[in-house]
């Protein structure tokens, strides 16, 4: 019988890896095609040939000339997102199956680092490949518009009287502004944190965000120049006040651009990393004026060329919306871990369905501390070792994170109900670490974070024995002795742990942990290493933390987005059906443009608000259903420990850490180094492995010195990652 259903479960398998092969080639080929029309739209055979048959074929009364773009630039992209959903959906199914034994493809080599100091910091030679080919588009783009624009270029400028490198400068200002939108295209996909798309490619938003500051670089570059091109052209031909203050209802409004260049003006100046590290808060409020500049973007060039940009911003207003979801509700934060580093574990109540993987993270909202800030903190639990939990660790290196450690530590052990909010938890598709045969993992100070949710996920992978885990080397740099309290986080909180005690013989874990500037263990330091364990009172308002669409995410993220897109079609359909056509006639001359911009963005909110609402609420309630209320359990007694005892050896006259078996594990498998830095070279070369993961995580400097190594070691099997989370 076991046999049996062994067989039946690898033909299952084997069923599902054929359909994802499937899509995969799909969306391929889709997404060819896709990059293929902006290669060809700057050309005379894309306006001149190609065009005008599509325009013919969808120039109905049903959406009117908008239709075109709609079918060649926005469709394609929805297709892909949908179909990602699937792709995903089945990924899940597959579960462990989906994870390579072996980490030697032909693409490793593609993944280590080429370009390590600079202004782009680690890049890859597949992220070095793709920028170049970016930009050789957006060259050949500007080209090739040019080349077509200047060839009548004379006979223009004798007909409008005017100078001929007057008719060039304008032409340059226009092609700046179409190659604009390329980048603009773009742009949205890397900050979906919930993108289909973007793990469909195997990539997180966190890791992601350089892609959006390479392109918002970009973007603005060239809308700046397109403005001053113009500002500059108007100024030679006498008309400058003339052409500002012009709101054309039928054509190009300037206005509407002069308030979306100021806006994205704003947002690029408060996004360098001067401004950005030390006033994040301004930073992070003026990206709000991306609405302004969307909007009025929108009324300049209208809505028919908006189209071109328009699935990345779809898909991010589906993701932001139910980001505000989510992040409405309370949550239920069941305890809190209290480091003497100036350092706290949240520990949350979590729904069984939740699902994620190892470096994930979370955005958090105390309405004590401040009910508009939301900060990003990895988290460092694991979803398999910990079904009921979610936790998260913060450092005290900021305002908010030291006012919360305050609050915590000056807190009574049983203390009243603290809310908070959050959204989340966004991270890899699927634990891709498991695929190498070692994994070594290099921390600098807070950096640990993503590295105890990785260790928890092996161990408890090792301990259930359904994979084959890597060896586990956790290279850890600190400041002070007091630091090494972190380590004490590995294991959970005992509560949250609803399985039998772990078993770390089965995991081959070793810790080295680096102390840079205490040289001795001082006796202060050992007496104020105490670890306080704070459990929170219930509130019945308050809710697990789940999926903002349940544990089908996928299928109904994929359900949200094309039911979204047919409603908005439906809606804008009918309204140019009864209302715009009447007075227009796909004449594109006598309706305003401002207006009919206006009603495609209202019919997009309103297809996003309602498909998005139904599909939260429906899973809502699901959840709520099949979660244990947590509103009376017994508070358990607080609790001190001190990790004091990594240095001793393990000799504590603590009788609690002495009958913790995994306590007594992880003392054991750490080796204490005072007054040093670590030895990457040396360390790197001893690890042996056919496939050895190296994931770096902490300081700027740190993470491209292990970069530095692993691109230049002559080890092939060195497989080189950068998990940074600063913006």
């Amino acid at each position: 019988m076991a046999s049996v259903t062994r067989r039946e479960e690898g033909a299952s398998v084997k069923a599902i890896m054929a359909m994802r092969a499937a899509i995969e080639l799909l969306l391929g080929i889709v997404f060819l095609g896709y990059i293929m029309v902006w290669l060809m739209s700057s050309t005379n055979i894309f306006y001149l040939h190609w065009m005008p048959r599509v325009h013919a074929e969808t120039n109905f009364t049903f959406i009117g000339a908008q239709g075109q773009n709609t079918l060649i630039f926005t469709f394609p992209i929805i297709f892909i997102a949908v179909m990602a959903c699937l792709y995903l959906h089945l990924g899940k199914k597959l579960g462990d199956h989906g994870i390579s034994s072996k980490g030697g493809s032909m693409f490793d080599r593609w993944k280590r680092p080429v370009l390590i100091k600079g202004a782009l910091g680690i890049v890859t030679w597949t992220e070095l490949t793709f920028l170049l080919m970016f930009i050789a588009l957006l060259c050949w783009s500007i080209y090739s518009y040019l080349h077509a624009m200047f060839a009548p270029i004379r006979q223009e400028a004798a007909a409008e009287g005017l100078k001929v490198w007057e008719v060039k400068l304008s032409s340059l200002g226009l092609t700046l502004g179409l190659v604009g939108n390329i980048c603009l295209a773009f742009i949205f996909f890397p900050v979906t944190r919930g993108s289909s798309v973007l793990q469909l490619v195997g990539l997180t938003s966190e890791s992601s965000i350089k892609y959006h500051m390479w392109l918002g670089h970009m973007a603005m570059t060239l809308f700046t120049l397109h403005g001053l091109c113009f500002i500059t052209f108007w100024t030679e031909t006498k008309q400058l006040s003339k052409k500002m203050l012009k709101w054309d209802d039928l054509l190009v409004s300037n206005v509407a651009g002069e308030i979306a260049l100021t806006a994205g003006l704003v947002m690029w100046a408060t996004s360098f990393t001067c401004i950005r590290r030390k006033m994040f808060e301004l930073f992070f409020y003026t990206h709000y004026l991306y609405i302004v500049f969307v909007v009025f973007y929108v009324f300049h060039v209208g809505f028919s060329s908006a189209c071109t940009i328009l699935p990345g911003f779809y898909l991010f207003a589906i993701d932001r919306f139910l980001r505000l979801l989510q992040s409405q509700q309370k949550v239920c934060l069941v305890s809190a871990r209290v480091l003497p580093c100036r350092a706290v574990e949240l520990n949350f109540s979590k729904s069984p369905g939740l699902k994620y993987n190892p470096t994930s993270s979370m955005f958090i909202n105390i309405p004590s501390i401040s009910k508009l800030q939301w900060h990003p903190f990895s988290v460092t639990s694991s979803s398999k070792l910990e079904p009921d939990r979610i936790s998260v660790m913060i450092k005290g290196d900021g305002h908010w994170t030291n006012k919360l450690h305050q609050k915590l530590s000056s807190t009574s052990p049983r203390t009243t109900h603290l809310k908070a909010s959050i959204e989340g938890p966004y991270g890899p598709a699927s634990p891709d670490f498991m695929r190498h045969d070692t994994l070594v993992m290099v921390s600098g100070g807070s950096g640990i974070t993503p590295f105890i949710s990785i260790i928890r996920e092996i161990l408890s992978q090792s301990n259930t024995k359904t994979v084959k885990t890597p060896k586990l080397l956790l290279i850890c740099a600190f400041k002070h002795c007091v630091d090494l309290t972190i380590l004490d986080l590995i294991l959970p909180v005992p509560e949250s742990a609803n399985a039998a005690p772990l078993d770390f013989s089965c995991a081959e874990l070793r810790i080295e942990a680096f102390v840079t500037r205490d040289k001795e263990m001082k006796p202060e330091d050992e007496s104020s290493s105490q670890i306080q364990t704070l459990w929170f009172r219930q509130n019945g308002t308050d809710s697990p933390v789940a999926a903002a669409l349940g544990s089908n995410s996928w299928i109904w993220l994929g359900a949200i987005i094309s039911g979204s897109f047919v409603i908005y079609l439906v809606l804008i359909g009918l309204a140019t059906q009864y209302y715009i056509y009447p007075i227009d006639g796909n004449t594109n001359m006598r309706f305003s443009t401002p207006a009919k911009a206006a009603l495609n963005i209202l019919s997009i909110c309103v297809a996003v608000v309602v498909t998005a609402t139904v599909g939260f609420l429906w899973n809502n309630r699901r959840s709520s259903s099949q979660t244990t209320p947590v509103l009376n359990r017994a508070i358990p007694a607080p609790t001190t420990t001190s990790p004091a005892t990594l240095l001793s050896g393990g000799d504590s006259e603590s009788a609690e850490e002495v009958e913790s078996q995994p306590r007594n594990a992880i003392r054991q498998a750490t080796t204490v180094h005072l007054g040093k830095r670590p030895n990457m070279n040396r360390i790197l070369l001893e690890v042996e492995g056919e496939s050895v993961g190296v994931l770096a995580s902490g300081p700027k400097k740190m993470r491209q010195r292990v970069a530095n190594y692993c691109q230049s070691s002559i080890a092939d099997n060195l497989h080189f990652h950068s998990i940074s989370f600063a913006w």
